[in-house]
């Protein structure tokens, strides 16, 4: 469930956009500033988000996200906010429908806990109907973010619900790392539901093709620990 290294990405982002075109350039050189707010440096990366021109759209769209991201990052949420909404409507006035939707998708993160639910699924009912199959392949994060903001009220009923919706979306895109952490979340949801032995099946199924494939997650193995104490626990009372 790692993330790749962000000073290998910069490196690489950097490297691309030395020999890419100009315009493609200045796509990439937005990348390198994402890397560099994963990496804190957040001054460096505003900087850098200074020397880029704002005349085509969609590089005028990734600078408001990039530096709504930086914002975030940097314990500023509500002047990400405005950033993120100004990058949707860019977006949307281009029909750039990816970017579209991430910036949806960041305006729900950073919005009052109260409004976040309604903002996910405005951001998944636009990527749903996108014509770019791209912008709707963003519905399995959608999903995700949509059952975690179930999860963090105690709707485990909803979250789970959310949770097995984003597995079938995982399904169709066809990444099996991220299906897999998919799945995870299903039995988590189930182990808070109570649903010891379904949870179970689905974190030993797990372990079974992290094994097969020579990898370890200790996410799994603290679930499968967790869910066999329950479980004894459970044994002992009856026995008792």
């Amino acid at each position: 469930m790692g993330l790749r290294r962000p000073g290998r990405l910069r490196g690489r982002f950097r490297s691309a956009a030395a020999a890419a075109p100009a315009r493609e350039a200045l796509v990439l050189t937005t990348q390198v500033a994402r890397a560099l707010g994963l990496q804190e440096r957040y001054d460096d990366a505003h900087e850098l988000l200074d020397t880029l021109p704002t005349d085509d759209p969609e590089v005028a769209t990734r600078v408001l996200l990039e530096r709504g991201r930086l914002h975030r990052s940097g314990g500023a949420p509500d002047e990400a906010r405005p950033l993120f909404g100004a990058a949707a409507e860019s977006a949307r006035t281009a029909g750039l429908d990816v970017l579209h939707v991430d910036a949806l998708h960041m305006t729900a993160l950073v919005a009052p806990v109260e409004q976040q639910l309604g903002l996910h699924h405005h951001a998944l009912a636009v990527a749903t109907v996108s014509a770019d199959p791209a912008a709707r392949d963003w519905d399995a994060s959608l999903l995700n973010n949509i059952g975690m903001t179930h999860a963090d009220a105690g709707d485990w009923g909803a979250a789970l619900a959310a949770f097995e919706d984003a597995v079938l979306a995982r399904e169709r895109i066809g990444d099996a790392g991220r299906l897999r952490i998919a799945r995870w979340m299903v039995g988590w949801s189930l182990r808070h539901l109570g649903h010891a032995d379904g949870a179970l099946e689905v974190q030993r199924g797990l372990r079974a093709e992290l094994d097969a494939a020579g990898e370890d997650d200790p996410y799994v193995d603290e679930e499968i620990a967790l869910l066999l104490a329950d479980v004894a626990d459970t044994d002992r009372d009856v026995i008792g």
